[in-house]
């Protein structure tokens, strides 16, 4: 994914479906600089890791 949709699915009001190795996740924020994002799987929301933004895919 790249960082700009990645950035604006992290601010937007509408849930996304976004997905890390085929797990649905919420996007919690992106940083530009490293290109990754802080995300956590939607039935896991203690479970937050910060993963490369390649890694995400939209759907």
């Amino acid at each position: 994914m790249n960082k700009q949709r990645a950035a604006e699915i992290a601010v937007s009001p509408v849930m996304a479906n976004v997905t890390l190795d085929g797990i649905p996740v919420y996007i919690q924020h992106v940083d530009e600089t490293s290109e990754t994002a802080r995300v956590y799987p939607l039935d896991e929301p203690q479970n937050e890791q910060d993963v490369p933004l390649s890694s995400l895919t939209e759907h």
